[in-house]
């Protein structure tokens, strides 16, 4: 008999690591459970004007392979697509500034490349790196940055960069996880502008490839959960969707797992268990069997958030043509906090529906949530509002759709890698771990993330 493995989490991660036991191991039995009525967790389409549309997450780097492999794996690569050549702002002073090219998460290999969008006393002050000598442990990348560069090279290029990965701030977030390479600077006391030179001249020397740095897929990135769990379905997984893991217990040997209310309660028996769960639901379960790894997992935040998505008539959507749309430092006096021009962005989006054009708005950060705090028609309006503040006039919508987002993106806070450390070296064996909360929060992240945990059981 083959082993029977459970993954707790029906999320991408979660899915990613039952294909990699099927795949890896075919003689396995794996059995997913998801707490929500469907797969995907953060990976979602939502009907807006009656065409099926990215409400969550909607590219990948290209460049990572994880994800593009996977879709690869499915036979999906022909459904791969990559942005249209256009470019994006940065809004600062009240007024867009185009993003700048020839830099490492905002840090300019040549400070006078971001003149306009810093002040000619922020440029200098860039210009003359203070390098006061090797950092000790890990610290804030925007601390990091600030002390070398200036504020305004944290404000204004790092913080909506990074904004958009983790909607946090970097004066919070880990410079080991966020950016290792500007992290290694900091330990050897080295320069920052001379690492972001390094890196972008590897870029460079790798721009043979023609393709695009971000990917989709035609229909949607939300769509891949779901073509994922078909395919799993036919290998033999089982996926039970509405199906809450309330308690797991046992050990090594046979792990338990209880699901179903206190009054019908259902009990399963596996070989070893994957929780691949955000980090709260994860540390509750775990902390009876656990209790080393839960602790600190525990300790991880979240940032909640919202995407309002609109569907504008392109004969008067002048305002977003020829941009892929725009960042916000949280120094701007705006509520959203990004914007994308998805029809623009996306050319199978307005071969789609070419009479609609399709406009994201995100608005929340870490430490924020009085933000989304409203209505979802008064959270529509204060984006749109901030939309037409950014751009002029923009038309009215035809229709709009709000996607809450709670506790959607994990914190890597000071000494994320050591915490990291921690919760693995907490779990016994043939119990593990995967999500954004560990390795990095991207799709092809959680993808990496699921695949290597499943290894490990396989290992274990």
């Amino acid at each position: 008999m083959g082993l029977r493995v459970a993954v707790v989490g029906g999320g991408i991660s979660g899915l990613a690591a039952a294909w990699e036991l099927v795949q890896a191991a075919p003689g396995t039995s794996v059995t997913v459970f998801e707490g929500w009525g469907s797969v995907g967790g953060r990976l979602r389409l939502a009907p807006v004007a009656g065409l099926p549309v990215d409400v969550g997450a909607e590219s990948v780097l290209f460049r990572r392979p994880e994800a593009v492999t996977l879709v690869e794996e499915l036979g999906l690569a022909s459904r791969l697509t990559h942005p249209a050549p256009v470019g994006a702002s940065i809004v600062a002073d009240g007024r867009r500034w185009p993003m700048p090219k020839g830099t490492l998460m905002g840090i300019p290999a040549d400070p006078d490349a971001v003149a306009g969008l810093l002040t000619p006393a922020e440029v200098e002050r860039a210009r003359h790196e203070v390098i006061a000598g090797p950092v000790e442990g890990d610290v804030a990348i925007g601390r990091l940055v600030e002390d070398r560069l200036g504020p305004a090279v944290t404000d204004k290029l790092v913080e909506p960069l990074l904004a958009g990965v983790y909607a946090g701030h970097s004066r919070a977030i880990s410079a080991a996880s966020a950016v290792p390479s500007l992290y290694a600077a900091g330990l050897a006391g080295t320069s920052l502008l001379s690492a972001a030179r390094e890196a972008v001249a590897q870029s460079q020397a790798a721009s043979a490839d023609p393709r695009p740095v971000f990917a989709t897929l035609v229909g949607g990135l939300g769509s891949l959960p779901e073509l994922l769990a078909q395919a799993l379905v036919t290998k033999g997984v089982q996926i039970h969707t509405g199906t809450m893991v309330r308690r797991l217990h046992g050990g090594p040997g046979e792990w338990v797992l209880t699901t179903g209310p206190t009054i019908d309660e259902l009990t399963w028996r596996f070989d070893r268990v994957l929780v691949a769960t955000p980090a709260a639901p994860a540390a509750r379960l775990l902390a009876r069997v656990a209790p080393e790894a839960a602790a600190p997992l525990s300790s991880i935040e979240y940032a909640s958030m919202a995407i309002v998505t609109y569907a504008f008539p392109t004969p008067d959507a002048e305002p977003f043509v020829g941009s892929s749309g725009f960042l916000v430092p949280p120094t701007e006096p705006l509520t959203i906090k990004a914007s994308t021009f998805s029809s623009v962005k996306w050319p199978w989006l307005a071969e789609a529906r070419p009479d609609l054009t399709f406009v994201r708005a995100s608005i929340g950060r870490h430490g924020e949530e009085s933000s989304l705090q409203r209505p979802d028609a008064e959270l529509a309006a204060t984006a749109l509002a901030d939309l037409t503040r950014v751009l002029g006039a923009v038309p009215a919508p035809v229709d709009v759709h709000v996607q809450r987002w709670g506790g959607a993106l994990p914190q890597y806070a000071v000494g994320h890698p050591t915490l990291v450390d921690r919760i693995r070296a907490g779990l016994p064996p043939t119990l593990e771990a995967s999500g954004a909360a560990y390795d990095g929060v991207g799709i092809p992240a959680c993808v990496g993330s699921g695949r290597a945990a499943a290894r490990r059981l396989l290992e274990s």
